[in-house]
């Protein structure tokens, strides 16, 4: 018997919006999420971002059953060479870091806080979609604050560390859309990222949709102001465990 329950993957196409470049590729991410019987999600990605300098990207994120993060591994890739590598660990009181980078050498950091993190943002599109069921649907349409956020990199990219960096977060719910992108048309929620608090440079607008259907699996993103960016969703696949 299977220990999950069902499995989620597929690929997401990078383009650009910027004058001239509107619809080229410029990068790509595979995907899967695990749900296990245990009632935790694993989310892995391999990214891939073509815009000079090149990032490569992996990342495997451990949410428990109550949608908190529990370890996560990223390893980075800069302009064809190793950036660095780094394994997290989330605990009631806070965060630690194990990692290696080129810039860094080997080093352990440690994030005090008085509750467990509330999400980890590692960089991968994947995960900015499933971040956002951090905002609680039963407010209706508005703005919830995330405070306590952490991430991998402070770099708009994640092309830095990785090593722990706090933020607070607005995520704003626009509503329920329709959504058609390669991989289909879908039932979504349309959120926004805002006002991103503790970032060296300010984030340009982020737009979102993800599914509705309780996974957040990122459908469309659209980042404005110097970065002129999108990403869809160019394939899904399900796949049922039909053991009991």
């Amino acid at each position: 018997m299977s220990g999950l329950t069902q499995s989620i993957d597929g690929d997401i196409a990078y383009t650009s919006d910027a004058p001239g470049r509107e619809g080229q590729e410029r990068g790509r991410e595979s995907f899967r999420m695990d749900l296990h019987r245990d009632g935790s999600r694993v989310i892995t990605a391999h990214s891939e971002i073509d815009d000079p300098p090149p990032v490569v990207r992996d990342v495997s994120l451990r949410l428990d059953a109550a949608n908190r993060p529990a370890e996560c591994f990223v390893r980075i890739a800069v302009g064809g060479s190793f950036r660095g590598a780094g394994f997290f660990t989330f605990h009631d009181d806070g965060a630690e870091a194990r990692a290696l980078t080129a810039l860094e050498g080997r080093f352990s950091q440690r994030m005090q806080s008085s509750e467990h993190p509330p999400g980890f943002g590692n960089h991968a599109l994947v995960n900015d979609g499933y971040l956002l069921s951090l905002y609680d649907l039963s407010a209706g349409p508005g703005l919830q604050r995330i405070p306590g956020l952490l991430m991998s990199s402070p770099d708009h990219r994640g092309a830095t560390g990785p090593m722990l960096f706090r933020v607070d977060v607005g995520i704003r719910f626009h509503g329920r859309d329709t959504v058609t992108v390669p991989a289909g048309n879908f039932d979504a929620l349309h959120f926004s990222y805002e006002s991103v608090a503790g970032l060296p440079v300010e984030h340009p607008a982020y737009d979102l949709w993800c599914t509705s259907d309780g996974h957040y699996v990122l459908l469309r993103g659209v980042v404005g102001g110097y970065m002129q960016t999108r990403y869809e969703l160019a394939r899904l696949r399900h796949r049922l465990d039909p053991a009991p």
